[in-house]
């Protein structure tokens, strides 16, 4: 079991070169284009991360050996395509896009030339961002996270932890690409159990405040928060939603646990960030991204928070804790 101390981590947002780069090569160092759906502020870790990944796949330590432009959406999703027209105009050597599908088919849209590493889809064969897995065959590539995938299996996890017959709530973004398909597997999943569930909508901080509400009138017993990267920007909001109405709670990824949630089952971003940062550092010596296969989570992570659940009177089983991969005292 680990204890952890939570700490808050900003990314200073970095000018880079002023002038952009000229047509024939660049005489100075390549330069990335880092666009995300999320905040800065929720980020820190992951942008480490990222650097990380660059470094251990050779290519080097930013400012010394490569520049990165910053470019964060705060949940607003149409600010990625500005971002990404951006990039292309500054002729990036590769565009990072991070932050779920809106990010990577903004930067899709944009350019299909410049190479492009991107936290996608669990199936980015349908919107065309690739062409297969093993063979990307454009310029795009990454890693495909699946977190919208697993809904059901969270589902089945927040039913260890409520009471039989406990009305389930789960949040879900409109704005989202993913969410038809996050509602679908949801309700099927539901229906499966018999379990009873409504659904709140929310992808502005006013229809989020009225999701809280119908959840509360509705008389929601736990709750399930959908993978979405306007939820992580609103991270805390959400946790501290579930804590007043002393709500078992389960979320996308550990970074909620760790700001108090209860219990946490997916990928590990922070792993995902460093293997697009090592996909980053090899095209920018030379790789083709069509030559470098969509990578698929080998790690998924079970979080939970013992604090939590003793400050909201919820018992956590020996067989789940059994199954965890982190314990937070």
């Amino acid at each position: 079991m680990t204890a952890l101390i939570g700490r808050r981590e900003f990314i200073t947002v970095l000018g880079g070169a002023a002038a952009a780069w000229p047509l024939a090569g660049h005489a100075q160092q390549p330069l990335i284009g880092f666009m995300s759906s999320r905040s800065p502020e929720d980020t820190g870790h992951l942008v480490e991360a990222f650097r990380r990944g660059l470094k251990d796949g050779g290519g080097g330590v930013e400012g010394a050996n490569f520049a990165i432009e910053y470019r964060w959406a705060r949940g607003d999703y149409s600010r990625l395509s500005t971002f990404a027209t951006e990039f292309v105009s500054r002729r990036v050597d590769v565009i990072a896009a991070f932050g779920g599908d809106p990010s990577a088919l903004a930067a899709k849209r944009a350019t299909s030339t410049i190479p492009i590493v991107s936290t996608l889809p669990g199936d980015p064969i349908s919107p065309g961002l690739v062409q297969s897995f093993n063979r990307p065959g454009g310029n795009v590539t990454g890693l495909a996270l699946a977190s919208d995938e697993i809904e059901p299996k969270r589902l089945g996890l927040l039913r260890e932890l409520a009471p039989g017959g406990v009305l389930f709530g789960a949040l879900v973004n409109p704005n989202f690409p993913p969410a038809v398909h996050q509602l679908r597997q949801l309700e099927e999943a539901a229906r499966a159990v018999s379990q009873r569930l409504i659904i709140a909508k929310a992808g502005t901080d006013l229809e989020l405040e009225t999701a809280f509400a119908s959840l509360t009138q509705g008389g929601a017993g736990a709750l399930l928060v959908a993978a979405d990267p306007y939820f992580d920007t609103r991270r805390n909001r959400i946790v501290s939603f579930a804590a007043q109405r002393r709500l078992p709670a389960i979320y996308h990824f550990r970074d909620y646990v760790v700001a108090g949630g209860l219990l946490s089952y997916g990928v590990s971003i922070a792993d995902a960030y460093r293997q697009c940062g090592i996909y980053a550092a090899k095209i920018i010596n030379g790789a083709n991204p069509a030559d470098l296969p969509v990578l698929q989570p080998s790690k998924f992570e079970l979080t939970i928070n013992l604090k939590t659940a003793k400050t909201i009177g919820v018992n956590i089983s020996d067989n789940l804790l059994s199954l965890a991969d982190e314990v937070i005292e």
